[in-house]
């Protein structure tokens, strides 16, 4: 009788494959026609509808540079703000086999303290119950978990920001078998 052995599979392989399912491209019949408009209930009102070249909001700049700086050094860039009934998370990304919850503070000027002093034990706590709610409905609770603070200080002078990266801010904030 012959036998075949069943290929290894890599610790990693569970968590590419959902980035690719994540990442794959519907069938351009399949999407919804640009000339479509939304549902009525979904549309924004309109005094809360911002104008067509407005310029976006300072938190919005930084978190798009931080994406950017993440992508230059290697990250895969998973979820932008990504909301949950806890909290939100700024950026969902991977790190080789790590998942990374990033939040990010921009600042205009950094005379009044470093931005990622803003982040403190109750907004570390709803950023943990955020990542945890994340990995549980991503089926993603075997790997790794890490959270980052990226430092934006984008004074109204400059054309580009001065990114600072902290890797593990801070751990997992709470009670309960999930955060020792």
């Amino acid at each position: 009788m012959l036998t075949v052995e069943k290929p290894k599979l890599s610790f990693c392989m569970p968590l590419r494959a959902w980035i690719a399912k994540r990442f794959a491209r519907r069938p351009r019949f399949a999407r919804r026609p640009r000339f479509a408009r939304r549902p009525r209930f979904a549309r924004r009102p309109r005094f809360a509808r911002r104008p067509r070249f407005a310029r976006r909001p300072l938190g919005e700049e930084g978190e798009r540079s931080a994406a950017r700086f993440l992508k230059r050094i290697g990250y895969k860039i998973i979820a932008t703000r990504h909301r949950v009934h806890y909290g939100e998370v700024d950026i969902i990304a991977v790190d080789d086999q790590t998942v990374v919850f990033v939040e990010v503070k921009t600042r205009r000027k950094a005379s009044l303290g470093r931005p990622a002093e803003a982040v403190d034990a109750r907004r570390q706590g709803r950023l943990t119950n955020a990542a945890l709610a994340f990995l549980k409905s991503h089926h993603l609770l075997e790997y790794a978990g890490r959270f980052d603070v990226v430092e934006v200080v984008w004074p109204a002078a400059q054309k580009r920001p001065t990114i600072n990266h902290l890797r593990n801010a801070f751990p997992a904030v709470g009670r309960g078998q999930m955060y020792n």
